[in-house]
């Protein structure tokens, strides 16, 4: 293998300028490339560089070849060892590295960057100015994207279709979003249904994303109908918006689901039907009911709610009236998880995090772009989700149920 390092003289002569440090880097991770692979086909091998005999030797090497791999550090060429394997029946194979794969010339890490750049609306050459001094002068053709874009459509395609009996879902939170988006020159609302699972452990995970025409029973139908091919289960909670039509499909699919309506959506409910010189009061009366300690608190304050703002605002109490129970189903579940229960804050993180990626940029290049951005998002792992709050009291639940 090639030492690349240089003395303090060497470097000296080679002069100090503003690319010194990145010549000195790229100098470093040529080394560090060769090493691992170095020491990947010495482990397939069975034998290091030079050693002529080994008990355990699995094949020869027959010299190296030149491949150029840009890391998140730029393009670096380095001297890939070739090798050949051997078997019992004495036939060889050529080896390939799981390193640095066959036709690769990108890390992941790159290839994130440069999809995220083009699920923001930028074409091949925009995409080889925002990034380049991470790509300098590594290949970037139109295909290359294409070919990145079509990886990550089928990684979608299989996310989205995966078997979900492993995941042993107890919970669900679903919505509707409504993000806009630039599609064009023209900025639109994309409608799009999310279905966000809690684990048996209390780990939450992202079951589905789909677009929708709207929040229609139909839509949701599908939507539940989907999970429930793919072996979800039978969850035992459901938090909801609100959707009459979300209702109806969680209903005709487990008929004994016990479904949480947001409180959060329903105070904005209740506020709109109040006279806005009522409505301080109006909500520090919604969250002390909301948010009392214990069973018999909530349902004192529920009490003298309705019986206060009967008399000054009917048009409040009928709107809270038509949640009915479903307001209050998280008071069934352990005490520990009712912050986690009774709103859809949960998928919250995910429209956040949207917003922040799309609300600054261009435009994106199609409807389809907007999931597989969000996909592309959890798959990089700049969505992350926490357990619920009282993720401990899930086997106690898991017993009741």
């Amino acid at each position: 293998m090639t030492d690349h390092t240089k003395s303090g003289t060497e470097r000296k002569g080679a002069g100090f300028d503003r690319d010194a440090l990145e010549v000195g880097i790229r100098d470093q991770v040529r080394t560090w490339i060769e090493l691992i692979v170095e020491e990947e086909v010495a482990a397939v091998l069975g034998a290091a560089s030079s050693v002529r005999v080994a008990e355990t030797r699995r094949g020869y090497r027959h010299g190296t070849r030149r491949r150029t791999l840009t890391t998140s550090l730029g393009p670096t060429t380095f001297a890939m060892p070739r090798a050949r394997l051997f078997d019992a029946g004495g036939r060889t194979t050529e080896w390939r590295s799981a390193t640095v794969t066959r036709y690769q010339r990108r890390t992941a890490r790159v290839d994130e960057a440069i999809l995220g750049v083009y699920l923001s609306g930028a074409n091949s050459r925009r995409i080889r100015s925002a990034l380049a001094p991470l790509l300098q002068d590594g290949p970037l053709s139109k295909d290359a994207v294409s070919r990145l874009v079509g990886r990550l459509k089928d990684e979608f395609e299989q996310w989205r279709s995966r078997d979900l009996a492993a995941e042993q879902i107890r919970y669900l939170f679903l919505d509707g979003w409504y993000p806009k988006v630039r599609l064009g020159k023209r900025r639109v609302v994309v409608p799009v249904l999310v279905v966000l699972g809690v684990r048996a452990d209390g780990r939450k995970v992202l079951l589905d994303l789909r677009l929708a025409g709207d929040e229609s029973t139909a839509a949701w139908r599908d939507t539940v109908s989907g999970l429930v091919t793919r072996h979800l289960g039978t969850p035992v909670f459901a938090g909801i918006d609100g959707s009459p039509g979300l209702r109806a499909a969680l209903r005709e699919a487990w008929p004994t689901l016990a479904v949480q309506r947001c409180t959060t959506h329903k105070l904005r409910n209740v506020l709109a039907k109040a006279p806005k010189r009522l409505r301080d009061e109006l909500a520090e009366d919604y969250r002390r009911m909301i948010y009392a300690e214990t069973v018999t608190l909530v349902e004192q304050a529920r009490q003298r709610f309705l019986r206060k703002w009967r008399l000054q605002c009917p048009a409040v109490v009928e709107c809270l009236e038509e949640a009915g129970d479903e307001l209050f189903t998280f008071l069934r579940f352990p005490r520990a998880q009712w912050k986690s229960l009774r709103t859809t804050n949960a998928l919250e993180r995910i429209n956040e995090e949207f917003r922040r990626r799309t609300k600054t940029q261009a435009s994106l290049p199609s409807q389809d772009a907007v999931l597989l951005l969000l996909f592309g998002l959890l798959r990089s792992g700049q969505i992350r989700f926490r357990a619920i709050d009282g993720w401990q009291e899930m086997k106690a639940t898991q017993e009741a149920a």
